[in-house]
C-alpha cells in the first residue's frame, strides 16, 4: 500500500494558500501571521483589531476540529522541553529580524514574485537546514 502521509501536507497547503490568497482579496494585505500578532501585542495598527482578533482565534481554534480525525499524532518532535522553548524564542528572533514568517514571505511573497519574500525564504530554509544539521548531527540534541 501506497503511503498516504503527503495528502496531508498537499491538503494543509491548499488551505494556507487559499486562505492567502483570501486574505489578501478581502482586506488587500499580506496574511503575515507574525505581523498579525505583532500588530495586537504592540498596538501599532488598532483600527483592524476585531481583523487581527478573528485571524489569531481560528488560527488556534481550526486545528482543533481535526483532532477528532487523529488517534495518535506523530510529530517527531523532541520531548526535551528546554530545546523546545529555545527552538521557539529562536524562531521570534528570526521572524522579528527577517520582517516577516512562513507565511508572509514563503507562501504570500513567493506566489507574489517579491523578492524580499523569495530572499527570505531562501535564507530561513537554509538557516533551518543548518539548524536541524548542528542540533542533530553535531551536538546529538534533537
Amino acid at each position: 500500500m501506497i503511503p498516504q502521509d503527503w495528502l496531508h501536507g498537499f491538503a494543509g497547503g491548499l488551505m494556507i494558500g487559499s486562505a492567502g490568497a483570501l486574505y489578501l482579496l478581502v482586506n488587500g494585505r499580506i496574511m503575515g501571521a507574525s505581523g498579525i500578532l505583532g500588530g495586537m501585542l504592540d498596538g501599532s495598527d488598532w483600527r483592524h483589531w476585531t481583523e487581527r482578533l478573528s485571524f489569531l482565534a481560528a488560527l488556534v481554534l481550526v486545528p482543533l476540529l481535526i483532532v477528532p480525525l487523529y488517534t495518535v499524532v506523530d510529530t517527531h518532535i523532541t520531548p526535551n522541553p528546554v530545546v523546545i522553548v529555545i527552538g521557539g524564542l529562536l524562531t521570534g528572533i528570526g521572524t522579528r529580524l527577517a520582517n516577516g514568517c512562513t507565511s508572509g514571505h514563503g507562501v504570500c511573497g513567493i506566489s507574489r514574485l517579491a523578492p524580499r519574500g523569495i530572499v527570505a525564504t531562501v535564507f530561513y530554509i537554509l538557516a533551518g537546514g543548518l539548524t536541524v544539521a548542528l542540533f542533530r548531527h553535531v551536538w546529538g540534541v534533537i
